[in-house]
C-alpha cells in the first residue's frame, strides 16, 4: 500500500492561539494536508507524540548571525541550528553587524546567498534605514525586505549609524509607501549621551553602565517613533521594549490609531538588572535590564495581550569582546536564540493555567509575527494548507539547561544551570526533520527564502 501522507504525527496535543488541540497531522509536499482525531492512513514515517505537545514552528524575527562579515561572531550555518534546536523553523536576519550592512540591494544580495548556502531553516531578510540611504527603500523593498529597521541611538558598529527624527519620518513616509514597516531600535540618542557621560564619572563597573540606560532613554524614543508614525501612517515595530511603560505608551498610540506593534525579548522576562551585576557581560543588553518589579510589570502585560511578538535578539560576540575591566566598553548583545524561548514557555507553564501558557507562546513566537510580517498565508501556525513547521515538545520533566549543549559559535549565554521543563525533541521544517533529539541534520539548499506578500494581496486575504 502506497503511503498516503509523507509524514503522520500522531496522538499529540496541538498549541494555538486559542489553546490545546488532540489531534493528528498529517503532511504531503511540505504542507500540513489534513489535522484531525484517528487519522489512521499509512505515511512515509509515523511520530508517536502522544503525551507531548506539537508547537508552531517560532519564527524568531529578531536574529544578528552577522554573516557575511562578521562570521567569526556567530554565522547563519551555527545560528541557523542553535534555533532550530529551540524550536525555531524561521528567522529574520538583522541588517546590522554583517559587512557590508543590509542597506541596498547588493548587500541584501550577498547576505541572501549566505543563508542560502548556510541556514538549515527558512530565513527572511531585514533591510536597514540610516541616514542618506531613503532612496535605497524601493530596491530593497523589490529584493523582498520583510521590512526596514532603524536605530534612534548609536547601534555600536560605525557602519550603520543612527538616524535623526528627520531621516526617520523621511524614511517611513517611504516605507508607508512601498507598505512595509519600520522597526526601531527605540532609545533616544541626546538623552544615551548625556546618561553615559554622567554614568563614566562614577566609575567603569556594571553599576556605573546600568545607571547610563535609565528606562527615561526608552520613552522617550516610544514616544517620538509613535509621533512619526502616526504623521506618516507607517507601519510600525518598536522591538525589545524592556519595560511595562514602553507598552503602555505603545498601546495608547494604537487607540490614537498608529499603526503600532510592540516586540519584547525572553532576557527582559527572564532576567533583572541584579542578573546583569552577577554574570557580567554575558548579560549587557541595550536597553539594559531591569529590576524585577519591572520585569513582572512586563510580564503581566504579556499575559494582558499587550505585547504582541517574542523575538530573541540574538547578537552574539567572540568572547574577547565581552571580557574587559572596563564595562562599557564590553559588546551589548545577549546570546538567547536556543534557550530563550522554550525557557519563556517554561516559566509560563509556571504562572498560570497550562492553556493560556501555551496559547500565549503560540501567538507571540509565531502567529502575530506571520500576521505583522504578512507571511501568514503559509507560517505561523499549525493548519491545513500552511507549511509544516512544528516542533515536538516534551513538557513532562525538568532539565537543567547546559551552555555546553549550545550550537552558537561561542557556547556562551545567560541561561546556565536555569531548571526548564521545556525540552525541544524534534523540530520539523516544511515537513523535514531539522532537529532530533540534540543532534541537527543540515539540508544544503533545503531553506528557502521568504518574502512577505504584496500589499494588495494582504489586503484582499483581510477582507475576505
Amino acid at each position: 500500500m502506497s503511503a498516503r501522507y509523507e509524514l503522520l504525527v500522531r496522538g499529540g496535543r496541538i498549541a494555538t492561539p486559542e489553546g490545546l488541540v488532540h489531534a493528528d497531522i498529517g503532511v504531503s509536499g511540505g504542507r500540513i494536508e489534513r489535522i484531525g482525531p484517528g487519522i489512521d492512513e499509512p505515511a512515509g514515517e509515523t511520530i508517536d507524540a502522544a503525551e507531548r505537545v506539537v508547537f508552531p514552528g517560532i519564527i524568531d524575527s529578531h536574529v544578528h548571525f552577522n554573516e557575511p562579515g562578521r562570521t567569526d561572531w556567530e554565522g547563519i550555518a551555527t545560528g541557523s541550528a542553535a534555533l532550530a534546536a529551540g524550536g525555531g523553523a524561521m528567522f529574520f536576519d538583522m541588517p546590522l553587524n554583517s559587512l557590508p550592512p543590509t542597506i541596498n540591494a547588493a548587500a541584501f544580495e550577498a547576505k541572501r546567498a549566505a543563508a542560502e548556502r548556510a541556514s538549515c531553516i527558512d530565513f527572511a531578510l531585514w533591510g536597514g534605514l540610516v541616514p542618506g540611504n531613503v532612496d535605497n527603500l524601493p530596491e530593497l523593498a523589490e529584493a523582498g525586505v520583510i521590512g526596514f529597521k532603524a536605530f534612534m541611538c548609536e547601534s555600536g558598529v560605525g557602519e550603520f549609524p543612527a538616524v535623526d527624527a528627520a531621516t526617520l519620518k523621511s524614511g517611513m513616509a517611504r516605507a508607508a509607501s512601498l507598505g512595509l514597516p519600520v522597526a526601531v531600535h527605540a532609545e533616544d540618542d541626546s538623552l544615551v549621551a548625556k546618561r553615559l557621560e554622567e554614568a563614566r564619572a562614577r566609575g567603569r563597573d556594571v553599576r556605573a553602565w546600568l545607571s547610563s540606560r535609565p528606562v527615561e532613554l526608552e520613552l522617550a524614543a516610544i514616544k517620538t517613533a509613535l509621533e512619526l508614525a502616526g504623521e506618516t501612517g507607517c507601519a510600525l515595530h518598536i522591538v525589545h521594549v524592556s519595560s511595562p511603560e514602553g507598552v503602555d505608551l505603545a498601546a495608547k498610540g494604537r487607540r490614537r490609531g498608529v499603526d503600532v506593534t510592540v516586540e519584547t525579548c525572553p532576557h527582559y522576562l527572564l532576567l533583572t538588572d541584579e542578573d546583569m551585576v552577577r554574570l557580567g557581560a554575558q548579560a549587557k543588553c541595550c536597553p539594559s535590564l531591569r529590576s524585577d518589579a519591572l520585569r513582572l510589570g512586563l510580564w503581566r502585560r504579556f499575559e494582558e495581550g499587550l505585547v504582541d511578538t517574542i523575538g530573541s535578539d540574538h547578537s552574539p560576540a567572540p568572547p574577547g569582546l565581552k571580557q574587559t575591566d572596563d564595562f562599557f566598553a564590553a559588546w551589548g548583545g545577549i546570546s538567547g536564540c536556543q534557550h530563550g524561548i522554550p525557557l519563556l514557555l517554561s516559566e509560563a507553564l509556571g504562572r498560570g493555567p497550562e492553556r493560556l501558557a501555551w496559547s500565549r507562546l503560540a501567538a507571540a513566537a509565531a502567529a502575530r509575527v506571520a500576521e505583522r510580517f504578512r507571511l501568514d498565508d503559509r507560517k505561523g501556525r499549525i493548519a491545513e494548507g500552511m507549511d509544516a513547521d512544528f516542533s515536538i515538545i516534551d513538557a513532562r520533566s525538568e532539565k537543567v539547561l547546559s551552555n555546553g549543549e549550545l550550537l552558537y559559535r561561542h557556547r556562551q549565554g545567560p541561561y546556565e544551570g536555569r531548571r526548564s521543563r521545556v525540552n525541544i525533541v524534534r523540530t520539523f521544517v516544511r515537513g523535514r526533520c531539522i532537529f532530533n533529539d540534540g543532534q541537527v541534520a543540515p539540508r544544503p539548499g533545503f531553506c528557502q527564502f521568504v518574502r512577505p506578500r504584496s500589499r494588495s494581496a494582504a489586503i484582499e486575504k483581510k477582507t475576505h
